[in-house]
């Protein structure tokens, strides 16, 4: 279970509670234990063929961490902070989660390799204001985009 939660935290990217949540809801889409589509998310990252059932539920539940949140009160949307951190600690944060994602990438099963980068994801999101991770890597790229 641990390396697959490894490997959907290197490919979405999200924290582990979220991969969790991927495995779980899209083991539930294929009407699988979790532990047998856990297996399987680490045998399609060794190369072996996944059936495409599981495929396309795993991309459903992917899907679904990464598309729009539900509107705030009175359906405005909350953004986050209202101040930016400067462009230098932004562009540090987000190279250092970028570097824990290649090495989590690397070995998916190894614990310090995740916890690094669940620490380095929840620092992101905390930095930039924003609740998921996809929505804190955005805001961070934006913020460095930006005119200076």
């Amino acid at each position: 279970m641990e390396w697959a939660t490894g490997t959907v935290m290197a490919l979405t990217p999200c924290g582990a509670r979220e991969a969790r949540l991927v495995l779980a809801a899209a083991a539930e889409l294929a009407q699988v234990p979790v532990a047998d589509f856990a297996a399987a998310v680490v045998a399609g990252a060794q190369g072996e063929p996944v059936p495409a059932r599981w495929d396309r539920a795993l991309r459903r539940a992917v899907g679904a961490l990464l598309g729009p949140r539900p509107a705030a009160e009175g359906g405005r949307e909350v953004r986050g902070v209202g101040l930016l951190p400067s462009r230098a600690r932004t562009g540090e944060v987000l190279a250092r989660f970028r570097a824990s994602r290649e090495r989590l990438a690397a070995a998916p099963g190894d614990g310090t390799a995740r916890s690094a980068m669940d620490d380095d994801a929840y620092t992101l999101c905390v930095l930039m204001g924003r609740s998921t991770l996809h929505e804190a890597v955005m805001a961070a790229e934006l913020h460095l985009a930006g005119p200076g």
